[in-house]
C-alpha cells in the first residue's frame, strides 16, 4: 500500500495547498492512506476543529501534532471527540486526547480491501520542553498495537537529528516508518534501514514559500538584529508543500521505498 505523510501544515497558506494539491498527489502516486502534521495549521501555532476540519475535507486521514498541541482555546473537548486527531503520546498521563490510533485504509479504493494502520505521535526531548521518555512510550504503544495493524507510523516531533535519528534506529524491523517533523526544512537522508523502516530527518513543511519557516521574514530577522521579542505572523503568498509517499508491504509491514515529494507554487 501507498502512505502520503505531509510535513506541518503553517495556517492558512499551508491549508490552502493542501486543499490545492493533495487530491492531485493521491491519484498520481495511487495513495491509500493520508497523514499530516498540523500543529501550525491554526495561525501558525496549535490546530483548531475550524482548521482541522478542511483538511479531512481535501483528504486527509489522520492529523498528528506537536508541541504546540495545547496553543488554541478549547482544543482539548476537540481531540477528545475526534480519534483521527493524535496528539503526542508522551506528555504527562490524564490529558485530552490519544497518543496513538488504529486506523482503516481502503486499498486502491475498493471496499473490501481493508488495511489497519498504527498511527504513534512522539515529542522529542532535546532542545524541547521536559516529557516522558519518547522510547519507552514508543515501546509500550507498540506492544499495544502489534497484534491489530501490521503497519505503523511513527510521526517524531523533536529539534535535534541526532534524536530523530537514534529512534528510527531503536525502532527499526518494530515500526514501517519513523518521520521527522518540527524544523520545518526538509531533509535529503530518506532511506529504508537494514531491517524494514522507513526514515527520514524531517519532512519539511506546508506553507508560505516566501517566508522562514512559514512566517513573515521582518519579525523573524529583527528577533535576530535586536534579541527582542517579535510578534510573529503567518505569512502570504504561494506556498511550498513537503511531505514523502511510502510504499509498504501491508503483509509485514515492512518499508519498500521512501521517496520525498514537493510542490512549489509560482
Amino acid at each position: 500500500m501507498k502512505i502520503i505523510f505531509i510535513g506541518d501544515v503553517n495556517g492558512r497558506p499551508g491549508r490552502r495547498a493542501v486543499a490545492d494539491h493533495l487530491p492531485d498527489l493521491k491519484k498520481a502516486y495511487g495513495v491509500d492512506f493520508v497523514i499530516a502534521n498540523g500543529e501550525n495549521a491554526a495561525g501558525g501555532v496549535g490546530i483548531s476543529k475550524d482548521t482541522a476540519l478542511p483538511l479531512f475535507a481535501a483528504g486527509v486521514d489522520v492529523i498528528t501534532l506537536g508541541n504546540h498541541v495545547w496553543a488554541q482555546r478549547g482544543v482539548e473537548e476537540f481531540l477528545n471527540e475526534d480519534p483521527r486527531v493524535i496528539r503526542p503520546a508522551n506528555l504527562p498521563s490524564g490529558l485530552a486526547g490519544r497518543g496513538a490510533g488504529v486506523f482503516n485504509a481502503v486499498i486502491d479504493n475498493n471496499p473490501d480491501k481493508v488495511v489497519k494502520v498504527g498511527v504513534i505521535n512522539l515529542l522529542g526531548r532535546v532542545f524541547m520542553e521536559p516529557v516522558d521518555d519518547p522510547f519507552k512510550t514508543a515501546d509500550k504503544l507498540i506492544e499495544e498495537m502489534k497484534d491489530q495493524a501490521k503497519i505503523i507510523i511513527v510521526d517524531m516531533h523533536a529539534e535535534a537529528t541526532s534524536e530523530k535519528g537514534a529512534i528510527a534506529w531503536y525502532l527499526d524491523g518494530r515500526v514501517s516508518a519513523v518521520l521527522g517533523t518540527h524544523t520545518h526544512v526538509p531533509t535529503c537522508d530518506e532511506r529504508v534501514l537494514p531491517r524494514g523502516t522507513a526514515f527520514i530527518t524531517d519532512v519539511g513543511m506546508v506553507g508560505a514559500r516566501d517566508s522562514i519557516l512559514g512566517m513573515k521574514v521582518d519579525a523573524v530577522v529583527n528577533k535576530f538584529l535586536t534579541m527582542m521579542k517579535q510578534k510573529h505572523e503567518v505569512a502570504s503568498g504561494p506556498a511550498v508543500l513537503s511531505g514523502v509517499v511510502l510504499e509498504i508491504d501491508s503483509e509485514t509491514g515492512r518499508a519498500i521505498s521512501i521517496d520525498r515529494i514537493s510542490v512549489i507554487e509560482e
